[in-house]
């Protein structure tokens, strides 16, 4: 089977990026990662890519000025390195449809809550707040509203009594690094199709 060609987009430490690298190493993954993007030029996950021997396009403040140049960009890079899918991994920018467009229903992204519930940068924070006893991970394809698209997965969370914020983010993150890749694999063995009703199936 021939590997499933991605993006990865991040703004930070990159642990979601580190664990589709690894599962394609050590699990067998069927994805080549032809492109990391980083939106900031100080996130760890350059480094991770680098690690990996992966090319990197680094963009900065002054770059998102112009939100569609910037995008554009991105495009630019990611065609050019034959991606199929992009995926958001802890990318804290919302794509405009500059971006969606060029890859309808194959952007990918990750929230650390079960959608709809707790949309937005705060979800974990925000879940522990309200007091909730179960929260979980969402991935989901991308679209121009913020944390809306057609949901691909979920995984439940069950928030312990002993949990503190800090706890919950951990075991959160936890279930991210097998989701994700649980879900990419699944792209890449065909087994996934958007409805016509904008929903997911997965056979």
């Amino acid at each position: 089977m021939e590997a499933l060609k991605i993006a990865v987009l991040v703004s930070g430490s990159g642990t979601n990026l580190q664990a589709i690298i690894d599962a394609i190493a050590n699990d067998g993954l069927p994805v080549e990662i032809v492109r990391v993007v980083s939106s900031r030029p100080d996130a760890f996950g350059i480094q991770r890519a680098q690690d990996a021997g992966i090319p990197v396009t680094v963009l900065n403040r002054t770059i998102y000025q112009d939100r569609e140049a910037a995008d554009q960009m991105i495009v630019d890079a990611c065609k050019d390195a034959g991606a199929e899918y992009l995926v958001m991994a802890g990318y804290m920018r919302m794509l405009t449809p500059v971006v969606l467009n060029a890859f309808p229903d194959h952007v990918l992204n990750l929230h650390p809550a079960l959608l709809p519930s707790f949309k937005g940068a705060h979800a974990i924070d925000d879940a522990f707040n309200a007091g909730v006893k179960v929260t979980g991970v969402t991935v989901h394809l991308a679209n121009e509203e913020y944390d809306k698209g057609p949901i691909v997965a979920q995984r439940a969370v069950v928030v312990e009594e002993s949990y503190t914020v800090d706890d919950l983010e951990a075991r959160i993150h936890e279930v991210e690094h097998v989701l994700y890749p649980e879900v990419l694999r699944i792209i890449a063995e065909g087994r996934m199709e958007v409805t016509p009703e904008r929903k997911v199936r997965i056979s």
